[in-house]
C-alpha cells in the first residue's frame, strides 16, 4: 500500500517512491551507483537551448572573461538543488505537496500557475532547440520540426513502461553523449589553457561593461529553472532508504553527492560551449555570433573540420530529446502534487507539448527564423520570472524545524539560502527589465 502523508496526499510520484532497491552492506561506490540518477535528470535543465544562446553570445562577444559567472551561477545551482533534495527526504513531500500543505489556496494557486507557465516556456525552448538540431542535421524546415516535436510522447510512454532506472539511463546516455561532443570540440579548438583559467577568476570589467554585466545577468538570472527544484525533491525519493533518521541522513548525503558530481558535468557543458565560442568566434573577429544556427554555420570553416558543426548538432539534438523526459516528470509531479490531479502521461505530456508546439509553429509561419530566435529569448524571460516562486517557498521550507524534523538547515546555511534567493530575485528583475527595454544589445 501506498503511504500517505498527514494532510492526505499520497507520496510523491506514487508507485515509483521507494522503488529503486539499495544495496545492503555495499561498499561505497555501489551505494554510490544506485544512488545515482536524479541529479542526471536534474543537470539537463542546466544546459538546455536557452543556456547555450546565452554562453555563445558571452563567448563571441567577450572571450572568456564570463567563465567566472558560468562558475559562480553552478555553485548557486549545487546549493539550491542540495536544499532541494533536503526537502523532499527529510519531509517525505516534494515541493509542490509542501506548497499545498503550508500555503494558503489562493496562494497554491499562483504557484501553481507560475510552474505550469515556467515548464511550458522551458517546453517552448526545448521544442525551438530540437527543431533547429533536426534542420542542421537532416534539412528538415523548422516548421515541420516542430510539428515532429510532438511525436516525443511515445518516447516518453516507452521509457516510463520499463521503470525509473530506465528512465535515467536514457538520460544519463544522452548527457554522456553530450559531454562526449563537447570533449571533442575542446580538442579541436586548441583553447590557451592560460586564457581559459584566467576566465574563471572574477574580474570588475564584468560589472562595470554594460554589455558584459547584462550577458552576466542573462546566465545567472536564467540558469536554475524552477521546475527543477520541484523535480529533484521529488525523484530522489526512488531510492528506498531506510525511512528513519539515520536513513534519510545517508540518503540526504549521497543525494547531494549525486546532485553535485551531475551538476559538474553540467558546468563543463556550458563552460565548453562559451570556450568554443571564445576561442573560435571571438578570437577569429567573429562577435556579433549569437544564434545557434550561426554558431553551426561558422563552425566547421573556421575551425577548418567539417566534424566539429556535425557535433555541435548532435549535443543540441541530444539535449533537447532529453529535456522532454524531464520536463514532462516534473509537470506531472506539479499537478499531482498542487491539484492531486492525476492524469495519464500521455495526455499531460501531449497537452504541455502542444502548447509549446503550436506557438513556435505559428511564429514560424508568420515570421521565419528570427520569429524563433526572438522566442527562445522570451521563454528565458518567461523563466526569469518564475524562479523566485519556487525558490524562495523552498528556502522558507527548509529552515522550518517542524517540517524538516534533524535535517533542518542551520544558521549559516540558511543565510547562504535567503542571500542565494534575494541575488536571483534582483538579478531576474535586472534581466527582465533590461531585455524590456533592449538593454545589451
Amino acid at each position: 500500500m501506498l503511504s500517505r502523508h498527514a494532510g492526505g496526499a499520497q507520496a510523491s510520484l506514487g508507485a515509483l517512491n521507494a522503488s529503486v532497491q539499495l544495496p545492503a552492506g555495499a561498499g561505497w561506490l555501489r551505494r554510490l551507483l544506485a544512488f545515482t540518477g536524479p541529479g542526471y535528470m536534474v543537470a539537463v535543465g542546466y544546459m538546455d537551448p536557452g543556456n547555450w544562446a546565452t554562453d555563445l553570445a558571452g563567448g563571441s562577444r567577450l572571450g572568456y572573461l564570463l567563465l567566472s559567472v558560468i562558475l559562480l551561477s553552478s555553485l548557486m545551482a549545487v546549493v539550491l538543488q542540495a536544499l532541494s533534495a533536503r526537502l523532499g527526504i527529510a519531509s517525505g513531500l516534494d515541493l509542490a505537496q509542501a506548497c499545498r500543505e503550508r500555503c494558503p489556496m489562493p496562494v497554491n494557486l499562483l504557484l501553481w500557475l507560475a510552474c505550469e507557465i515556467a515548464i511550458i516556456a522551458c517546453d517552448l525552448a526545448e521544442v525551438i532547440g530540437t527543431a533547429i538540431a533536426l534542420k542542421l542535421l537532416f534539412g528538415i524546415p523548422l516548421l515541420w520540426g516542430a510539428v515532429l516535436c510532438a511525436l516525443d510522447v511515445f518516447l516518453i510512454l516507452l521509457l516510463m513502461r520499463k521503470g525509473f532506472r530506465a528512465l535515467e539511463a536514457f538520460v544519463a546516455s544522452l548527457l554522456g553523449l553530450i559531454f562526449l561532443c563537447f570533449v571533442v570540440q575542446m580538442v579541436l579548438t586548441h583553447p590557451p589553457i592560460a586564457q581559459v583559467l584566467a576566465g574563471f577568476i572574477p574580474r570588475a570589467q564584468v560589472v562595470t561593461d554594460p554589455t558584459a554585466l547584462y550577458l552576466a545577468i542573462g546566465i545567472l538570472g536564467a540558469t536554475v529553472m524552477p521546475h527543477n527544484l520541484y523535480l529533484h525533491s521529488s525523484i530522489v525519493q526512488t531510492r528506498a532508504y531506510p525511512r528513519t533518521d539515520t536513513g534519510r541522513r545517508e540518503g540526504l548525503r549521497w543525494a547531494v553527492t549525486d546532485s553535485t558530481l551531475a551538476l559538474t558535468l553540467a558546468l563543463f557543458v556550458n563552460a565548453a560551449i562559451l570556450i568554443t565560442a571564445a576561442s573560435v568566434f571571438h578570437a577569429g573577429g567573429r562577435t556579433e555570433v549569437e544564434s545557434i544556427e550561426q554558431a553551426h554555420e561558422l563552425l566547421s570553416p573556421m575551425l577548418g573540420v567539417g566534424i566539429a558543426s556535425v557535433l555541435f548538432a548532435v549535443a543540441l539534438l541530444a539535449s533537447g530529446i532529453n529535456s522532454t523526459v524531464t520536463a514532462t516528470l516534473a509537470g506531472q509531479i506539479v499537478m499531482e502534487g498542487f491539484l492531486r490531479l492525476r492524469l495519464p502521461h500521455w495526455l499531460r505530456r501531449l497537452i504541455t507539448r502542444c502548447l509549446a508546439v503550436i506557438p513556435v509553429v505559428v511564429i514560424t509561419a508568420i515570421y521565419g527564423e528570427r520569429g524563433t530566435t526572438e522566442l527562445l529569448v522570451f521563454s528565458q524571460v518567461v523563466l526569469s520570472m518564475q524562479l523566485p516562486l519556487a525558490v524562495f517557498p523552498l528556502v522558507w521550507f527548509v529552515g522550518d524545524r517542524k517540517l524538516m524534523g534533524p535535517l533542518v538547515v542551520g544558521p549559516v546555511m540558511k543565510t547562504l539560502a535567503w542571500v542565494i534567493a534575494a541575488v536571483i530575485l534582483g538579478l531576474n528583475t535586472w534581466l527582465l527589465l533590461g531585455t524590456l527595454q533592449g538593454w545589451g544589445t
